[in-house]
């Protein structure tokens, strides 16, 4: 199982074409297979004054921080060709009905709703009408709320769902992940919008069965911006790629028998451990035990219910096989 790892540029272009494009080849060098964008137009994402009471923006203005955050429609063209030359699929989360429209005419292959728009269901609906692939992630969410959001997307159209199991806290500990959920449920696809630091949860994400799995990435996060505490510089990126690539590698299928490099041979199996003339009685733990290799008669061989006596003189150290048994009683 591969899972796709998608680097999120969110406000971490800071204002700066040039810095944007730049996250673009970050993304592709890190080895991303998908790059995701926000968007929205200027002044619909907060109509009001309210100033964050908590958390890392606290005491500003949510309309500021959307300002800082905005990304130019202009930008949206040649950011999606720059990732798509680089050999990743770009993408949106989009906001409201006119920004999804818009993602649609740039030809994106599918469509993610944030968690706080989990509960818009009017705009779940018109983007599942575009019967593309979407992407919904839970942060906050009830399994009412969860099933509301689903219900939603199947009826408006849209053909496949992976819910990406989230934590909207900036930055989330890892304590409050609670991966588990993502099992709780039998979700068709399961995925991961990841706001911890380091890679330890999407890797273990990863190896419950999420085959998607969103990190944000900036340049440094010593530039700041509002994201940048809980963004991933690119070398940190590229080891979050390569060890979910390897945890999705190690959970592969399902599988009992040997495999390549392994060695049944070398199991346990009956083996003479004193000297044995012609017609004595063989006795697990008196001439006969188990030990390795597997050359000999499999361990549970039933010599004494049966009478098994030596067909011939039999030397320690020898395994023992039918060709060295009397014929039972």
């Amino acid at each position: 199982m591969r899972p796709l790892i998608c680097a999120e540029l969110s406000a971490n272009h800071l204002g700066s074409y040039q810095r944007a494009m730049d996250i673009v080849d970050a993304a592709a060098d890190a080895g991303a297979d998908l790059f995701k964008v926000q968007t929205w137009k200027p002044g619909t994402m907060c109509v009001s004054d309210y100033v964050l009471p908590s958390g890392p923006w606290m005491d500003q203005r949510l309309r500021d921080l959307y300002d800082v955050a905005y990304l130019p429609w202009e930008w949206h063209r040649p950011i999606f060709e720059r990732a798509r030359r680089r050999g990743m699929i770009p993408f949106g989360a989009a906001f409201d009905s006119e920004s999804v429209d818009f993602l649609e005419a740039l030809g994106v292959d599918r469509h993610k709703v944030a968690s706080f728009e989990l509960t818009d269901l009017p705009l779940i609906r018109h983007m599942a009408g575009k019967r593309k692939p979407m992407i919904i992630s839970t942060g906050m969410a009830t399994p009412a709320e969860i099933d509301a959001a689903m219900t939603a997307a199947e009826q408006g159209g849209c053909p496949e769902i992976t819910l990406a199991h989230c934590t909207s806290a900036y930055p989330a500990g890892a304590d409050q992940a609670d991966l588990a959920t993502m099992v709780f449920r039998d979700y068709a696809k399961r995925g991961l919008s990841d706001h911890t630091l380091g890679t330890t949860v999407a890797v273990a994400a990863t190896a419950l069965g999420a085959t998607y799995i969103e990190k944000h990435l900036t340049l440094r996060r010593a530039d700041g911006g509002p994201d940048a505490g809980f963004s991933m510089e690119p070398d940190e990126f590229a080891w979050l790629v390569r060890e979910c690539r390897r945890a999705g590698s190690a959970v592969g299928k399902v599988r009992m028998g040997p495999v390549a490099g392994e060695h049944p041979e070398l199991r346990r199996s009956l083996w003479v451990v004193r000297n044995v003339a012609r017609g004595e009685a063989l006795r697990l733990g008196v001439n006969v035990r188990s030990a390795r290799p597997a050359l000999g008669l499999p361990c549970d061989t039933p010599l004494e219910t049966e009478g098994r006596s030596a067909a011939r003189d039999l030397h320690a150290g020898e395994p023992l096989t039918e060709e060295c048994l009397c014929p039972s009683r």
